[in-house]
């Protein structure tokens, strides 16, 4: 049975420059209150994310912001029993993980592992050499790394492709190469595909090429709803939901509990 895992957008986190809507408290309960009612539903895991902190910087440094997102995964690791993971925007792989180890969360996710991107946050930069001492001290935190991110694009992909002006390689065989570096030089776990756009799905023969290619599990991380799911049952290991489980189908609405059962019950019947 296919990995599922619902995603927990928190609202704006404090910093030491700007106040939180909400008090550390109030954050802490909503991510607890959707954690437990996704558990309850059947799902595998949740990811506590970031979302409200946009614009995103490249990564986080602020104390605050990192000290909050530490104490609400806790929170969530103590009050559940199934798979909790960090992801803090825009590519803070290594806060990320330091708060993983921290708090006993099993994975984070990594928008930029091994690619360099261009995105609305400037150049962003891998972030695997910056991880790796954290990842050979402190093993055991899973690394789900995105394959060419959404809201963005990747300079290490175009590089690759056109670096070879005599024989062109195929787009394909790019694609693969890339997948190669994720999985070995990266210490990837998981690769995890994304359409264009939050809420936007992958396109299906592209999910198809990537799933041949890669050596590690493929996840579906943005897009996947009732009305679609059954074109990637087949075709992914796993998937990330957070728009369609959101009130309105929105990213950074409340949960909608609802609209994630409905979504949780087509994936278990399968």
């Amino acid at each position: 049975m296919v990995e599922v895992i619902g995603v927990v957008h928190l609202p704006r986190l404090p910093s030491m420059y700007t106040k939180s809507e909400k008090s550390i408290d109030e954050i802490v309960s909503i991510a607890v209150s959707e954690s437990k009612i996704l558990e309850e539903q059947g799902y595998d895991g949740v990811i506590i994310e970031n979302y409200g902190d946009y614009p995103y910087k490249k990564r986080v440094e602020d104390p605050l912001t990192i000290a909050v997102m530490t104490r609400i995964t806790r929170a969530v690791v103590e009050k559940t029993r199934f798979k909790v993971g960090v992801n803090i925007l825009r590519n803070s792989g290594r806060e990320a993980y330091a708060v993983a180890t921290a708090t006993g969360a099993r994975f984070i996710r990594v928008n930029s592992l091994v690619q360099t991107i261009v995105s609305d946050s400037g150049l962003i930069e891998p972030e695997a050499p910056l991880m790796r001492e954290l990842i050979h001290n402190y093993p055991g935190v899973e690394i789900y790394a995105d394959f060419m991110v959404k809201h963005a694009g990747d300079l290490y992909l175009l590089a690759t492709y056109w670096k070879n002006v005599v024989k062109p390689l195929d787009i394909e065989t790019v694609i693969k190469d890339v997948l190669y570096d994720l999985a070995w030089r990266g210490k990837a776990d998981k690769i995890v595909l994304t359409g264009l756009r939050t809420g936007e799905p992958p396109d299906v023969p592209y999910v198809k090429i990537v799933k041949k290619h890669s050596p590690i599990p493929v996840v579906i991380g943005s897009g996947i709803s009732v009305e679609n799911a059954d074109l990637y049952l087949d075709l992914a290991d796993g998937f990330i939901v957070g728009s369609f489980i959101k009130k309105n189908g929105i990213a950074g609405n409340p949960l909608d509990p609802e609209r994630s059962a409905t979504l949780i019950g087509k994936f278990k019947k399968k």
